[in-house]
């Protein structure tokens, strides 16, 4: 059984949008918990959604360039930095789409847990075709 099993799980592995996936699901954790202890210490959500996406950012840096895009992570400095900067730059676009849906949804009395939910499909779509196709190109 594990003849089959193994190489089943060692070829998901190689998929990239899996592994991207599982890198959004740890940057996620550490969004959503942000998002939602600002929540309950009583920070307004459309602060306490930004502030846990921009915490999130640096994990999902971190889980992406070293498990997703590993082969094509810049060696030398400068370009290195820049790849850094489109980063921030894709996770920004996904920041500012989060922060006008969350906002919105506040804004017409749509609960802002759920309005960051609709966020959170809507920015891993973004994120991951610019990262994809920019980024790591």
């Amino acid at each position: 059984m594990t003849r089959v099993i193994l190489p089943i799980i060692d070829r998901l592995r190689q998929v990239m949008l899996l592994r991207y996936l599982l890198a959004s699901v740890g940057a996620l954790a550490v969004d959503m918990g942000s998002f939602l202890g600002l929540l309950a210490a009583g920070t307004v959500p459309v602060l306490a959604s930004a502030l846990g996406y921009s915490l999130g950012i640096v994990a999902h840096w971190l889980l992406s360039s070293r498990t997703v895009f590993m082969d094509s992570v810049a060696q030398d400095r400068v370009t290195r930095t820049r790849q850094k900067a489109l980063f921030v730059g894709s996770a920004l676009a996904g920041l500012a789409l989060t922060t006008l849906i969350v906002g919105a949804g506040t804004a017409i009395g749509i609960d802002s847990r759920l309005s960051k939910i609709v966020a959170i499909g809507a920015s891993f779509m973004v994120t991951w075709l610019l990262r994809k196709r920019i980024v790591f190109q």
